[in-house]
Protein backbone atom coordinates (compact mmCIF):
# COMPACT_ATOMS: atom_id res chain seq x y z
CA UNK A 1 0.00 0.00 0.00
CA UNK A 2 1.34 3.08 -0.92
CA UNK A 3 1.39 6.31 1.42
CA UNK A 4 -0.88 8.85 0.29
CA UNK A 5 1.17 12.41 -0.30
CA UNK A 6 -1.08 14.34 1.68
CA UNK A 7 -2.01 13.33 5.67
CA UNK A 8 -4.76 13.93 7.60
CA UNK A 9 -4.90 14.28 11.03
CA UNK A 10 -7.96 14.12 13.80
CA UNK A 11 -7.15 17.07 15.29
CA UNK A 12 -5.13 18.90 12.26
CA UNK A 13 -1.75 18.35 13.99
CA UNK A 14 1.77 19.47 12.46
CA UNK A 15 2.91 16.34 13.56
CA UNK A 16 0.15 14.13 11.94
CA UNK A 17 -0.30 10.14 12.78
CA UNK A 18 -0.88 7.73 10.36
CA UNK A 19 -4.78 8.34 9.76
CA UNK A 20 -4.82 7.77 6.07
CA UNK A 21 -3.51 4.37 7.03
CA UNK A 22 -6.11 3.90 9.91
CA UNK A 23 -9.09 4.56 8.20
CA UNK A 24 -7.57 2.60 5.03
CA UNK A 25 -7.04 -0.36 6.81
CA UNK A 26 -10.41 -0.34 8.17
CA UNK A 27 -11.96 0.19 4.80
CA UNK A 28 -10.52 -2.69 3.30
CA UNK A 29 -11.57 -5.31 5.52
CA UNK A 30 -14.50 -4.19 5.07
CA UNK A 31 -14.44 -3.90 1.28
CA UNK A 32 -13.37 -7.60 1.10
CA UNK A 33 -15.18 -9.19 3.86
CA UNK A 34 -19.14 -8.32 3.08
CA UNK A 35 -20.19 -11.47 5.32
CA UNK A 36 -20.53 -11.67 9.26
CA UNK A 37 -18.12 -14.95 9.50
CA UNK A 38 -15.18 -13.45 6.53
CA UNK A 39 -15.12 -10.11 8.84
CA UNK A 40 -14.60 -12.58 11.84
CA UNK A 41 -11.73 -13.98 10.08
CA UNK A 42 -9.85 -10.61 9.84
CA UNK A 43 -10.48 -9.68 12.92
CA UNK A 44 -7.73 -11.99 13.73
CA UNK A 45 -5.70 -10.49 12.15
CA UNK A 46 -3.24 -7.74 12.89
CA UNK A 47 -1.93 -4.78 11.02
CA UNK A 48 1.43 -3.54 11.64
CA UNK A 49 2.53 0.38 10.30
CA UNK A 50 6.36 1.69 10.63
CA UNK A 51 6.80 5.58 11.49
CA UNK A 52 9.62 7.50 9.38
CA UNK A 53 12.48 7.70 11.68
CA UNK A 54 13.78 10.83 13.39
CA UNK A 55 17.63 11.44 13.44
CA UNK A 56 19.26 13.42 16.40
CA UNK A 57 21.29 16.39 15.90
CA UNK A 58 24.66 14.77 16.96
CA UNK A 59 23.44 11.57 14.66
CA UNK A 60 23.99 9.17 16.98
CA UNK A 61 20.45 7.98 17.43
CA UNK A 62 17.86 7.40 15.52
CA UNK A 63 13.75 7.10 16.74
CA UNK A 64 10.78 5.65 15.22
CA UNK A 65 7.40 3.96 16.03
CA UNK A 66 6.20 0.75 15.22
CA UNK A 67 1.94 0.96 15.59
CA UNK A 68 -0.08 -1.92 15.58
CA UNK A 69 -4.01 -2.47 14.45
CA UNK A 70 -6.23 -5.10 15.76
CA UNK A 71 -9.45 -5.04 13.53
CA UNK A 72 -12.33 -6.13 15.15
CA UNK A 73 -15.59 -7.44 13.37
CA UNK A 74 -17.31 -4.74 14.98
CA UNK A 75 -14.90 -1.86 13.93
CA UNK A 76 -15.73 0.58 16.75
CA UNK A 77 -14.26 -2.10 18.94
CA UNK A 78 -10.49 -1.88 16.96
CA UNK A 79 -7.41 -0.82 18.53
CA UNK A 80 -4.71 0.74 17.68
CA UNK A 81 -1.47 0.51 19.97
CA UNK A 82 2.02 1.50 19.41
CA UNK A 83 5.61 1.16 20.75
CA UNK A 84 8.46 3.81 20.79
CA UNK A 85 12.02 2.97 19.52
CA UNK A 86 15.25 4.20 20.55
CA UNK A 87 18.33 3.07 18.25
CA UNK A 88 21.95 3.81 19.24
CA UNK A 89 23.43 4.02 15.39
CA UNK A 90 27.04 3.55 16.49
CA UNK A 91 26.37 0.15 18.65
CA UNK A 92 23.19 -0.74 17.29
CA UNK A 93 21.34 -1.21 20.67
CA UNK A 94 17.65 -0.59 20.27
CA UNK A 95 15.28 0.83 23.06
CA UNK A 96 12.14 0.32 23.12
CA UNK A 97 9.06 2.62 24.98
CA UNK A 98 6.17 2.00 25.52
CA UNK A 99 4.21 4.68 27.18
CA UNK A 100 1.32 5.19 29.43
CA UNK A 101 -1.84 5.23 28.03
CA UNK A 102 -3.65 7.75 29.44
CA UNK A 103 -6.91 7.87 28.14
CA UNK A 104 -7.06 4.20 29.15
CA UNK A 105 -6.34 4.50 32.08
CA UNK A 106 -8.93 7.34 33.04
CA UNK A 107 -11.54 6.39 35.43
CA UNK A 108 -14.10 8.42 33.91
CA UNK A 109 -13.89 6.66 30.64
CA UNK A 110 -13.07 3.18 32.12
CA UNK A 111 -16.33 1.54 30.80
CA UNK A 112 -15.67 2.86 27.53
CA UNK A 113 -12.17 2.08 27.70
CA UNK A 114 -13.39 -1.46 28.76
CA UNK A 115 -15.44 -2.08 25.58
CA UNK A 116 -12.65 -1.88 22.78
CA UNK A 117 -11.47 0.88 20.93
CA UNK A 118 -8.92 2.21 22.01
CA UNK A 119 -6.30 4.65 19.98
CA UNK A 120 -2.79 5.39 21.02
CA UNK A 121 -0.70 6.21 18.58
CA UNK A 122 2.89 7.38 19.40
CA UNK A 123 5.32 8.88 16.62
CA UNK A 124 8.37 11.08 17.48
CA UNK A 125 8.34 14.76 16.74
CA UNK A 126 11.43 16.24 18.09
CA UNK A 127 14.68 15.84 19.84
CA UNK A 128 16.73 18.11 22.29
CA UNK A 129 19.03 20.38 20.82
CA UNK A 130 21.75 18.57 22.95
CA UNK A 131 19.82 15.00 21.58
CA UNK A 132 19.72 14.05 25.50
CA UNK A 133 16.17 14.07 25.55
CA UNK A 134 13.10 12.92 22.88
CA UNK A 135 9.93 14.65 22.49
CA UNK A 136 7.11 12.03 21.02
CA UNK A 137 2.91 12.96 20.57
CA UNK A 138 1.18 10.37 22.16
CA UNK A 139 -2.60 10.58 20.30
CA UNK A 140 -4.66 8.92 22.50
CA UNK A 141 -8.58 8.63 21.63
CA UNK A 142 -11.71 6.14 20.93
CA UNK A 143 -12.95 4.62 18.17
CA UNK A 144 -16.64 5.85 16.90
CA UNK A 145 -16.43 9.12 19.69
CA UNK A 146 -15.63 13.02 19.61
CA UNK A 147 -12.73 12.42 22.67
CA UNK A 148 -9.23 12.72 21.02
CA UNK A 149 -6.26 14.60 22.39
CA UNK A 150 -2.48 14.48 22.67
CA UNK A 151 -0.05 14.08 25.26
CA UNK A 152 3.83 14.60 25.37
CA UNK A 153 5.74 11.88 25.71
CA UNK A 154 9.24 13.01 27.00
CA UNK A 155 12.53 10.45 27.18
CA UNK A 156 15.23 11.47 29.38
CA UNK A 157 18.05 9.49 27.83
CA UNK A 158 21.10 10.81 30.34
CA UNK A 159 18.58 9.32 33.77
CA UNK A 160 16.71 6.90 31.38
CA UNK A 161 13.26 8.09 32.63
CA UNK A 162 9.97 8.28 30.49
CA UNK A 163 7.17 10.72 31.19
CA UNK A 164 3.86 11.16 29.62
CA UNK A 165 2.28 14.46 29.82
CA UNK A 166 -0.58 16.75 29.17
CA UNK A 167 -1.61 20.18 30.30
CA UNK A 168 -3.72 20.46 33.63
CA UNK A 169 -5.48 23.18 32.98
CA UNK A 170 -9.57 22.20 31.84
CA UNK A 171 -9.63 21.41 27.71
CA UNK A 172 -11.70 19.25 25.83
CA UNK A 173 -8.18 18.75 23.05
CA UNK A 174 -4.94 19.37 23.20
CA UNK A 175 -2.39 19.97 20.27
CA UNK A 176 1.11 19.04 20.95
CA UNK A 177 3.14 21.68 18.63
CA UNK A 178 6.95 20.67 20.05
CA UNK A 179 9.38 22.18 22.80
CA UNK A 180 8.77 25.75 23.88
CA UNK A 181 10.73 28.31 22.58
CA UNK A 182 10.61 29.96 26.01
CA UNK A 183 11.85 27.31 28.18
CA UNK A 184 13.44 24.63 26.37
CA UNK A 185 12.79 21.73 28.39
CA UNK A 186 9.09 21.85 28.45
CA UNK A 187 6.48 20.78 25.56
CA UNK A 188 4.13 23.28 23.39
CA UNK A 189 0.79 22.71 23.67
CA UNK A 190 -2.43 24.20 22.13
CA UNK A 191 -5.27 22.95 24.27
CA UNK A 192 -8.93 24.42 24.12
CA UNK A 193 -12.80 23.49 23.89
CA UNK A 194 -14.61 22.78 20.99
CA UNK A 195 -16.19 25.95 19.71
CA UNK A 196 -13.77 28.20 21.11
CA UNK A 197 -12.22 30.93 18.81
CA UNK A 198 -9.29 31.12 20.28
CA UNK A 199 -6.89 28.11 22.14
CA UNK A 200 -4.11 29.47 24.57
CA UNK A 201 -0.38 27.92 24.44
CA UNK A 202 0.53 25.87 27.30
CA UNK A 203 4.31 24.79 27.91
CA UNK A 204 4.44 21.90 30.00
CA UNK A 205 7.53 20.11 31.97
CA UNK A 206 8.21 16.70 32.38
CA UNK A 207 6.20 16.58 35.89
CA UNK A 208 3.04 17.90 34.91
CA UNK A 209 3.83 21.96 35.69
CA UNK A 210 1.60 23.62 33.07
CA UNK A 211 2.50 27.64 32.66
CA UNK A 212 0.63 29.50 29.96
CA UNK A 213 3.13 31.06 27.63
CA UNK A 214 0.88 34.04 24.88
CA UNK A 215 3.26 34.64 21.84
CA UNK A 216 5.20 31.08 22.60
CA UNK A 217 6.54 29.23 19.23
CA UNK A 218 7.19 25.34 18.90
CA UNK A 219 10.80 24.85 18.58
CA UNK A 220 11.89 21.23 16.66
CA UNK A 221 15.42 19.45 16.58
CA UNK A 222 16.22 16.71 14.32
CA UNK A 223 15.95 14.85 10.93
CA UNK A 224 13.02 13.11 9.59
CA UNK A 225 14.67 10.02 7.41
CA UNK A 226 12.35 8.07 4.87
CA UNK A 227 13.68 4.51 4.40
CA UNK A 228 12.12 1.43 2.56
CA UNK A 229 10.98 -0.31 6.27
CA UNK A 230 8.30 3.16 6.85
CA UNK A 231 5.25 2.72 5.95
CA UNK A 232 2.25 -0.28 6.13
CA UNK A 233 4.37 -3.37 6.74
CA UNK A 234 2.92 -7.17 6.48
CA UNK A 235 -0.08 -8.08 7.97
CA UNK A 236 -0.37 -11.25 10.57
Amino acid sequence: MSQQSVQIDPLNSPHPVPWNWVLATLGAASFRNPSTEQVLDVAATVHYYRSQSLLSPDHRYAAYSRIQMHVHSEFYRSQVSSVLFLENLETGDLQAVTPASPLADNPFLREEAASGGNISIVIPISWSEQGDRLLARAFESLFGSDIASDYAVIVDRTFNRVNTVAPTTPYTHAVLLGWSSRYSTRALFRAGNLGDEEWPLWAVDAMGRTTQVEGDRPIIFGQPISNVWMGPQMQH
